[in-house]
């Protein structure tokens, strides 16, 4: 994907980013809760606690959405003061 300002993107394709990195986001997440699931059962049974270890690791894989939605949210919201 290249990387477009979002000041140069129409309304349209900065709403059509938002809602797509949005689902990505949740999907992302629905894997990780069911990953860590997994994880913690395997953690309790067998008594291997250094798994306990991977868990904050995979939120930091979901910043970079996060910040880059944050930022869409910002220049929609900002779009929208300057019309009204």
């Amino acid at each position: 994907m290249k990387d477009n300002k979002l000041s140069e993107l129409s309304i349209q394709e900065i709403t059509k980013q938002k809602k797509l990195l949005t689902g990505v986001l949740i999907g992302f997440s629905i894997v990780l809760v069911i990953a860590y699931s997994i994880l913690i059962y395997l953690m309790i049974r067998h008594k291997n606690y250094i798994i306990l270890t991977i868990i904050p690791l995979g939120f930091v894989t979901l910043l970079p959405a996060i910040i880059r939605l944050s930022q869409i949210n910002a220049e929609i919201k900002s779009r929208s003061e300057h019309k009204g």
